[in-house]
């Protein structure tokens, strides 16, 4: 038992020196990969580059699916178009028929800057041809902010306030504010839903109570997606309080991504109910002029976040 235990005992004793050893020297090499191991850069990616194949790619510091960055609702607002520096042009024309009246045309050119911290600055310059005779409307400024990166919240809240200068034929200015939210709901099928509230400050105190929906489906992807839109617009004045006009129209949207940089939105909503107009039809071109640089575009190496 004793020359047992002095033979065993000597092995023992190398194997608790030299084992430590054995799996310093492992170790040593993969800690020298993990102190010499850098972070890869992020990716930049611009929405109009052509690195940008599919409109479900992530773009811009937001890490924004690409179609969100050309409207694709007339009548929806999704989220935030313009990463910071960019800045965007739309030309709008809407027309609205009527059974028993003339049709009115309202046009409108609209500038968009993109701000840093998820908010947008888009300005509007409003004029009217109706029964003959063309105006200016009004001059109006809005704000929108996002809650949070696109798909951290669900539906990506984002907050939109508006101040109408109204021309004084026209009425009185107005204040509107909204709640925009949207999402995919697959890759080809986009959605969008805005809540509005809007109030003449004088004159009748007319306010409008507004919920919007916009679903869109990809047909040719970053060429061609047709959808569906309605508007639902309840209208009242301060002399018939809780007793105003129900409006509701509906119909087909198309839109035609003539390039990286336009866009073209076909839009005709039927109306529904007996204050509703016949038709209200919407035309709106935007062209991107992009920002200052592509660094302010990326796309992480990590992929999209969930």
């Amino acid at each position: 038992m004793t020359n047992r235990l002095f033979t065993w005992l000597p092995a023992a004793l190398l194997a608790a020196t030299t084992l430590p050893t054995a799996f310093a020297a492992d170790a040593a090499p993969a800690a020298d990969a993990a102190a010499t191991k850098k972070e890869l850069p992020p990716i930049y990616v611009h929405a109009n580059d052509s690195a940008v194949v599919s409109e479900n790619d992530r773009v811009g510091p937001y890490n924004q699916p690409e179609w969100t960055t050309a409207r694709r609702f007339p009548t929806t607002r999704v989220y935030i178009q313009r990463a910071p520096g960019e800045v965007a042009f739309e030309q709008w024309w809407r027309a609205r028929t009527y059974d028993d009246a003339p049709t009115k045309h309202l046009f409108i050119e609209e500038l968009e800057f993109g701000l840093p911290n998820r908010m947008q600055l888009d300005l509007y310059y409003e004029w009217v041809h109706e029964e003959g005779e063309t105006s200016f409307k009004d001059f109006a400024v809005e704000l929108r902010y996002a809650l949070a990166d696109w798909g951290v919240i669900p539906l990506n809240p984002t907050l939109y306030a508006e101040y109408k200068f109204v021309d004084p034929d026209h009425g009185d200015d107005v204040v509107e504010f909204k709640i925009l939210l949207g999402d995919e709901i697959t890759p080809k099928l986009h959605y969008g839903l805005n809540f509005v509230y809007e109030r003449e400050i004088g004159g009748a105190l007319t306010n409008e109570f507004v919920v919007a929906q916009g679903l869109g489906y990809t047909v040719i992807d970053r060429l061609l997606s047709v959808g569906l839109e309605m508007r639902y617009v309840y209208e009242d004045e301060a002399s018939n309080r809780g007793s105003g006009e129900q409006k509701f129209n509906i119909g087909p949207s198309v839109q035609w991504r003539l390039s990286n940089q336009a866009h073209l939105d076909l839009v005709c909503l039927f109306g529904c109910t007996n204050e509703s107009p016949e038709t209200e039809s919407y035309v709106v071109f935007g062209w991107d002029f992009g920002g200052p640089s592509k660094e302010s575009h990326y796309k992480p190496t990590s992929g999209t976040r969930l």
